[in-house]
């Protein structure tokens, strides 16, 4: 199997010094922020104002883990006395917390029980699919999206990888065998095609990657407005579709595999599936939990479709029906219903392995951004960088340069750390501009998922580029088609479904 290291030793070097100098440039420009003069700032605003500069610096140089920073993060706004430990820590709590915990219990059971893999081999071996690599690639993309809507993008993409690497281990064996030849432009557009449709499928859901979550939390604790998980779907599903269908399109142009068909390949898939075996009590009831919780998840908006956004029925639905409730209820179900082990379809050691640094991170960062809101530094930020974009009054605009700023800063730093630190900004902005912050907000929120031409821009990226199948040059070409076409769908998508969801 063709796997190589994931860097270069030269970029193995730039990694060390970038995390090392982290460990320098935090402190120092957290206590130059903390003795510079800062005019109209009170005093709470200016601490705040220089821990926020010190994280900054740590997430983007990850001298420490990003969960210990923003724990870090908030554990200084305490000891500086920007606010009190319960008003600090209460965002560890928020609503949306447990529906990243429900969610998260739900994707480990999924991944436990071979869910995954059983929809990924049962489209790929699909007749008409698995013999032709240009469907393959299609299809291999269209299950890494859909699996990404519901589970986290790095998991998503770990698991698709290791088919990936199997089926092209395949290709090149039955290659040197005497088969036809394979173009390794197809090797480097699959191993793409898995990173990519990973952070593509994220956006479809609010629970599909971290900075939906913290977008929303940011919109609803400084502008009031609760988008259901209904309403995110009416904008991220078209979105995901549309950029879908574009990568499907390039890839399949830039990285054919040469062959029309390949012998033996949709027997190999088929070999695959049925070592999976026939479906088990478990698998069947990790699947009933999984559909309550979407049945729950979307209950409020059809019923909000039907009666009206201010009838009885959705106002008492949408209260007992929380996100976070309903995920909670999916993960507790799991407990409940029949397994294969233990007597259940999960089991407490095996729930407990879910992703808890992201649950950390997004409750430090929301920490942080609340704190921004109030002690008046992202109004005062937002104030001055009105002052220095032409934004005034053009909520368009605003839209277009908050997108555009978001995906850039993606591109250097992880897509939580990204929202983390632009959508607070990007309200605060709006505000000052006079312009409605709701669109602005949404498009830095999809924006901050949109790091594609480097592996270090996700953990998806770097997963992929450990195989040794895409030169770097490639990546960064492909990723800038990825990029630019996604912020013009992004910014076209709010524009048009916002008034219709407000």
């Amino acid at each position: 199997m063709h796997v190589v290291e994931a860097l270069s030793p030269a970029e193995e070097k730039f990694e060390r010094w970038r995390k090392r100098s982290g460990a320098v440039v935090a402190p120092a420009i957290f206590l130059a922020m903390l003795f510079l003069p800062m005019r109209g700032l009170d005093a709470k605003a200016h601490r705040l104002a220089a821990i926020m500069a010190g994280i900054v610096v740590l997430w983007i140089c990850e001298s420490l883990p990003m969960p210990v920073t923003a724990m870090l993060g908030a554990a200084l706004c305490v000891m500086f006395r920007v606010g009190s430990a319960k008003e600090v820590f209460a965002p560890f709590a928020d609503p949306l917390i447990f529906l990243f915990i429900g969610s998260f219990i739900l994707a480990r059971a999924i991944f436990i029980h071979g869910l995954d893999r059983r929809l990924a081999f049962g489209v790929l071996s699909m007749r008409g699919v698995g013999a032709r690599p240009g469907r393959i690639l299609i299809a291999f993309g269209a299950v890494t999206a859909f699996l990404s809507g519901w589970i986290a993008n790095t998991a998503a993409t770990a698991m698709m990888f290791a088919i990936a690497l199997s089926i092209l281990s395949f290709l090149f064996e039955h290659e040197k065998e005497g088969g036809a030849k394979i173009n390794r432009r197809y090797a480097t557009g699959l191993m793409l095609m898995t990173s990519f449709a990973a952070s593509i499928g994220g956006l479809a859901t609010p629970i599909g990657t971290a900075p939906n979550v913290i977008g929303l939390g940011y919109i609803r604790e400084a502008l009031g407005v609760q988008i259901s998980f209904f309403k995110w779907c009416l904008i991220g599903f078209p979105v995901v579709i549309v950029l879908f269908i574009w990568l499907a399109a390039y890839l399949s142009f830039l990285c054919r595999a040469g062959i029309k068909e390949i012998p033996g390949s949709h027997q190999m898939l088929e070999r695959e599936r049925d070592r999976l075996g026939s479906w088990t009590t478990a698998q069947i009831s990790t699947c009933i939990a999984f559909g309550v919780t979407v049945l729950l998840w979307v209950t409020p908006g059809v019923v909000a479709l039907v009666f009206g956004e201010r009838s009885e029925k959705y106002l008492t639905l949408n209260n007992v029906m929380h996100e976070g409730v309903s995920a909670t209820v999916g993960a507790i179900l799991l407990f409940l219903l029949p397994g294969d082990r233990d007597g259940r379809a999960i089991n407490w050691t095996e729930a407990v392995q879910i992703d808890w640094g992201v649950v950390l991170l997004y409750g430090g960062g929301l920490a942080l951004g609340i704190l921004m809101f109030n002690t008046g530094l992202a109004k005062a930020v937002g104030e001055g960088l009105t002052h220095l974009l032409p934004v005034q009054g053009s909520g368009f605009r605003m839209l277009v340069a908050a997108t555009v700023v978001a995906a850039l800063l993606s591109e250097t730093t992880s897509n939580t750390a990204s929202a983390t630190m632009i959508v607070p900004v990007v309200i605060a902005l709006a505000k000052s501009a006079g312009v409605d912050p709701l669109e602005p907000a949404l498009g830095a929120t999809f924006g901050a998922s949109l790091g594609f031409m480097l592996p270090v821009s996700t953990p998806c990226n770097a997963i992929v580029y450990g195989s040794g199948y895409i030169p770097i040059g490639r990546m960064m070409r492909y990723g800038l088609l990825l990029d630019g076409v996604g912020v013009v769908v992004i910014v076209g998508m709010v524009r048009l479904i916002v008034p219709w969801i407000r």
